[in-house]
């Protein structure tokens, strides 16, 4: 879909219910869903669902956002993610909302052009993903003057190529959010700009209230929250309202004086030889280990049943990925992993199962990773 569309009051005002994916038929005609936009969405793990979420609380989330990045009816906000899914769906939202200009990166992806075209259009507000910001950093671009921020969102962008980024001029801010949330739950600040690119905190958005148990799990309130799910069932479709005030998460995370530090999820831990493990904590160390040679989206840790230890750390590799750069940064790894971290042989697939933001489908790369020779328990 043309993301200037939603940039048309008409929209906006239009009652009936919209799914800017691909949603299998008509829209059903069932209660509750008038005046709400369908994402599909699956997270890294589980089946795809459709989450409701009003109109309103989407222009509620583009107006917290543009109040905390400071955009106004002369700013320029540019789109260069899809507009299907709530990350580009909320950029569109916000040129809407500030009544500024809206511009749509809309050819394949590439550094150069994507550079060309901001500067062009004097974007000055955008959205990315860490793998768009890898690449503008190795092929050693220079931001256009004109850009004022960049928020970094569906992964975590390492210090390594944060730094690299704003070092280039490109003014990369961290940010932490859902699809449940409309968009951004906390994101840095522009007064952040001035001093070294750090992955987190990030100051919660006003709108937000947050809570966190005594596991660490995270659950939100607040005005942009979803209306509820869809679902079929094999027979019809089934909308469920939400029903609590809180949306308790999967997520694990630290607050402190209205900061968030996000620490992965909680369904993403894993038990070897009786310790716990967050593949994606390791992800993000090799990933700083390879000083700017691995990309994210280019390679993984999965971890496997194992009928000793409880589970096995494998690292994947997608073919794209040079095998004595990832043979270096695994070395350098083992160097100080303790025993329940160590990984076991590197495994290569063609590609990595990705989202269309670059987020691993970790269910279905475990599932591809068990299939290779060797594998099973």
């Amino acid at each position: 879909m043309d993301a200037l569309f939603l940039t048309d009051p008409g929209f906006w005002d239009d009652s009936q219910p919209f799914a800017p994916g691909h949603l299998p038929g008509a829209i059903p005609d069932v209660a509750g869903l008038n005046g709400h936009v369908l994402f599909e969405t699956s997270g890294s793990s589980g089946p795809p669902q459709w989450l409701a979420l009003s109109k309103q609380a989407l222009l509620l989330s583009a107006a917290a956002v543009n109040r905390h990045l400071e955009v106004s009816e002369d700013s320029c906000w540019g789109v260069a993610l899809p507009a299907h899914h709530v990350g580009g769906f909320g950029v569109a939202a916000r040129a809407f909302e500030a009544a500024c200009r809206l511009q749509v990166f809309s050819w394949r992806w590439e550094a150069g052009a994507f550079r060309a075209w901001l500067a062009h259009h004097g974007v000055t507000h955008t959205s990315l993903v860490p793998t768009q910001v890898h690449d503008l950093v190795a092929a050693g671009l220079s931001a256009p003057p004109t850009l004022v921020a960049i928020v970094v969102g569906g992964g975590q962008l390492d210090a390594r190529t944060g730094q690299a980024a704003r070092q280039l001029g490109w003014p990369v801010l961290a940010s932490y959010g859902m699809s449940e949330a409309g968009s951004q739950i906390a994101t840095q600040g522009l007064d952040g700009l001035d001093s070294s690119y750090q992955p987190a905190p990030l100051p919660v958005l006003p709108i937000w209230q947050t809570r966190v148990s005594a596991t660490g799990q995270l659950s939100i309130a607040g005005p942009a929250l979803f209306s509820g799910r869809l679902r079929h069932d094999g027979h019809a479709w089934q909308f469920s309202p939400r029903t609590d005030a809180w949306h308790h998460t999967a997520d694990r995370v630290e607050l402190a004086n209205h900061q968030l530090t996000p620490r992965g999820r909680l369904d993403a831990l894993v038990k070897v030889l009786g310790e716990l493990v967050d593949p994606a904590a390791i992800e993000n160390e090799l990933l700083e280990l390879s000083n700017g040679t691995l990309t994210p989206g280019t390679f993984a840790v999965v971890a496997l049943p194992d009928a000793r230890a409880g589970h096995r750390l494998v690292p994947v590799f997608a073919a794209a990925a040079d095998p004595a750069q990832a043979a270096a940064v695994l070395a350098a790894y083992h160097e100080h992993a303790p025993g329940f971290r160590r990984l076991q042989a590197q495994q290569t697939l063609p590609t990595l199962p990705l989202s269309p933001l670059g987020k691993l489908r970790r269910a279905a790369l475990a599932a591809a990773l068990a299939e290779l020779p060797g594998q099973l328990p």
